[in-house]
C-alpha cells in the first residue's frame, strides 16, 4: 500500500520543489516585467501589450503542447522547458530603451511558451510518480496550496526587488528559480515507478481504461494534427470528461471576471488597496485550512456531487463578499471560500488524471489548460467591460451567478455513477 501523503514520495518532492520555485519566480515577474516596461516607455498601451503576449501562447500552442507531453519523455521536457523559461526572460535585460521594447514582448511569448509545454506535461507525469490512489489527491492538493502561496508571494517580492534594485535583479531571482526548478526535476527518477497505481478501488470508470503513462504501440506516429485530433476525440467520447471541460470552463470565467474586479471593489467598498491585500491573505488561509479537508473529501465523494457542491458554495461565498460593506464580513467569507476554492481545483484536476489513459493524458490536460487561458482573457476583459456599463454592483453580482450556474451545469451534465475512492 503506497503511502497516503504524496511528499513522503521522493520524486513527488521534487516536483513539488520544482513548481514551487518555478512558480514563485514567474510570480515575481509578474510585477517587475510590466513596471519596467511602463518605466521605459510611459505608455500603459505598451504594458497591457505585455500582459496579451504572454497570454497569447496559451491560445495557439496549447493542444500541441498536449501532443509533446503525450510523445516526449515527459521529464526531459520538464528540465528544457524550466532552462528554456530562464532563457527567456534574460532577454529583457536587453530592453533598455523605447526602440528596443520588443524585446520584452519576445521575452514574454518565450515565457508564455514555455509555461504552455511545462504544465501538460507535470500533470501528465505526475500519476507515474505518484500513481492514481490517494497519493494522488495528496499530490494535486499540495500543489493547489503551493500555487496559491507563491501566487500570493511572488507579486510583491518582485514589485520589491525591482524598486529596490530595478528589473535586473527581479530578472536574476527568476532565472534563478528557473535554473533550480531544472535542477530539482532532473533529480527525479529516468523513469518512475507508479507508486500507489494499484490502489485505486472503483475510482477510474469505463472510459479510462488503460495504466498511468501506459503508451500503446503506435501511440506516437502520425502528424501533430491527427495527434490533437485524437486528444479532441478521447475529450468528445468520455462524457464526464467533456462535462467537466464545460463546467470548468464556466467556473473559471466567472473566477477571471471577479479577479479583475477585485481591486475596484476593494478601493471602491472597502476603502482602499491595503484592504485588497487583506482580501487576498484572507483568500490565501482559507486555501491553507481548506487543503486538509477538501483531500479527504476528493477521495470519499462523489465527483458529481463534490464539484457542484463546492462550486455552489464559492458562488455564495463570493455573493456574501462582494455584497459585504464592511472588512470583517468581507474577510471571513474570504476565509470560507477557501475550502470549497481548493476542492474544485483538485477535485477536477485528480478526476481528469484518473479517468484518462496515460498515453492521452497530455492532450487532454492540454484541452483543459486551453480553454482555461482562454475564458481567463475573456473573464479578465468582460468584468470590467460590463462594470463600465452596468456598475460594478451589477457586474460583481453577474460573475457571481455565473459561478453558481457552473455548479448546475455540473449537477447536469457529469454522469452521477462515478464512484468515490476508498
Amino acid at each position: 500500500m503506497p503511502p497516503a501523503h504524496a511528499l513522503r514520495i521522493r520524486d513527488f518532492r521534487q516536483l513539488w520543489a520544482a513548481g514551487a520555485a518555478g512558480g514563485l519566480g514567474a510570480g515575481m515577474l509578474v510585477v517587475a516585467i510590466p513596471a519596467h516596461v511602463y518605466a521605459v516607455t510611459g505608455s500603459v498601451l505598451a504594458t497591457g501589450v505585455t500582459l496579451a503576449f504572454e497570454h497569447l501562447p496559451s491560445l495557439l500552442l496549447g493542444p500541441i503542447s498536449g501532443v509533446l507531453a503525450d510523445r516526449w519523455d515527459r521529464r526531459r521536457l520538464m528540465i528544457a522547458t524550466s532552462l528554456a523559461h530562464a532563457a527567456a526572460i534574460s532577454v529583457v535585460l536587453l530592453a533598455r530603451t523605447p526602440g528596443t521594447i520588443w524585446l520584452v514582448y519576445a521575452a514574454a511569448l518565450g515565457q508564455g511558451a514555455t509555461s504552455v509545454f511545462f504544465r501538460p506535461a507535470v500533470r501528465a507525469h505526475l500519476p507515474a510518480v505518484v500513481g492514481t490512489g490517494p497519493a494522488l489527491t495528496s499530490a494535486n492538493t499540495v500543489n493547489a496550496v503551493t500555487t496559491g502561496v507563491v501566487g500570493l508571494a511572488g507579486p510583491p517580492l518582485g514589485g520589491l526587488l525591482f524598486a529596490v534594485s530595478g528589473v535586473g535583479a527581479a530578472v536574476a531571482a527568476a532565472a534563478t528559480a528557473a535554473l533550480l526548478a531544472a535542477a530539482a526535476i532532473a533529480r527525479t527518477s529516468s523513469r518512475p515507478s507508479p507508486a500507489g497505481a494499484s490502489g485505486v478501488t472503483g475510482s477510474v470508470p469505463a472510459e479510462a481504461s488503460g495504466a498511468p503513462d501506459s503508451v500503446p504501440s503506435g501511440a506516437v506516429a502520425g502528424s501533430v494534427a491527427d495527434a490533437v485530433r485524437e486528444g479532441l476525440s478521447a475529450v468528445r467520447r468520455a462524457p464526464a470528461t467533456r462535462a467537466l471541460l464545460a463546467s470548468d470552463g464556466i467556473y473559471l470565467l466567472a473566477n477571471a471576471a471577479l479577479t479583475a474586479l477585485l481591486i475596484p471593489f476593494g478601493v471602491a467598498t472597502l476603502g482602499g488597496s491595503a484592504e485588497v491585500g487583506y482580501l487576498l491573505s484572507a483568500l490565501g488561509l482559507g486555501f491553507l485550512l481548506g487543503a486538509p479537508i477538501s483531500r479527504r473529501l476528493v477521495d470519499r465523494c462523489a465527483p458529481r456531487r463534490l464539484i457542484a457542491a463546492a462550486q455552489a458554495l464559492v458562488g455564495a461565498a463570493f455573493l456574501v463578499m462582494f455584497n459585504s460593506t464592511s472588512l470583517p464580513a468581507a474577510l471571513a467569507a474570504a476565509v470560507l471560500l477557501g475550502l470549497p476554492g481548493v476542492t474544485v481545483l483538485v477535485a477536477v484536476q485528480t478526476y481528469v488524471q484518473r479517468a484518462t489513459p496515460g498515453h492521452l493524458l497530455g492532450r487532454v490536460t492540454a484541452a483543459f489548460l486551453t480553454v482555461e487561458a482562454a475564458v481567463t482573457m475573456t473573464g479578465a476583459f468582460a468584468g470590467p467591460a460590463l462594470s463600465e456599463l452596468s456598475g460594478l454592483p451589477v457586474a460583481l453580482n453577474a460573475a457571481c451567478a455565473v459561478t453558481l450556474l457552473s455548479s448546475l451545469v455540473t449537477l447536469l451534465l457529469l454522469p452521477p455513477s462515478q464512484r468515490p475512492v476508498r
